[in-house]
């Protein structure tokens, strides 16, 4: 993805969606907190412009109970493909309390998903905690250069070291 994003979030990978029901379903009745990061709908192969919702970014140090969690603003690494947030309510409420909507002025989509955790059990909000539309997607997202070389990259840097 570029260093700027697009503006507007245009959807929700299903792999994410997928996750985070997984993710709140696997932590209830403690609440489930994570960041949302976005790719570039074109590098999806899709013909819109804007950001799709990709991954689910698990931020350690992360304290939860059964009302709230909280996230270690120290430990948010300096992404700037964070496109927004999603956490559970394990009470079932798909609605944003007082406390969510003070957190929901960065980024642009936050996400509700509420016990029982099936495929209908969420929400997208907006920053001022309206409920949006959100299509789930099938994309793939593109796989990742975890490490920026190769084998025959470390097998070259051998050879010169050898020659010295």
């Amino acid at each position: 993805m570029g260093l700027f994003r697009s503006s507007e979030v245009v959807g929700i990978a299903e792999s994410a969606l997928e996750f985070a029901l997984a993710a709140s379903e696997e932590t209830h009745p403690r609440e489930y907190m994570g960041l949302l990061r976005g790719e570039s709908a074109s590098n999806l192969g899709l013909s819109e412009s804007g950001t799709v919702l990709t991954e689910v970014l698990v931020i350690p140090g992360t304290e939860s109970n059964q009302v709230s969690a909280t996230v270690k603003t120290s430990q948010i690494a300096n992404d700037l493909t964070a496109a927004g947030s999603i956490h559970s309510h394990p009470n079932g409420v798909l609605r944003p309390s007082d406390a969510d909507l003070a957190t929901f002025s960065k980024n642009q989509v936050h996400i509700i998903v509420g016990a029982p955790y099936g495929r209908e059990d969420w929400q997208a909000f907006d920053t001022d905690g309206q409920p949006i539309d959100l299509p789930v997607l099938d994309v793939d997202p593109p796989e990742e250069d975890f490490f920026h070389f190769t084998q025959a990259d470390i097998d070259e840097q051998l050879r010169e070291e050898g020659d010295r």
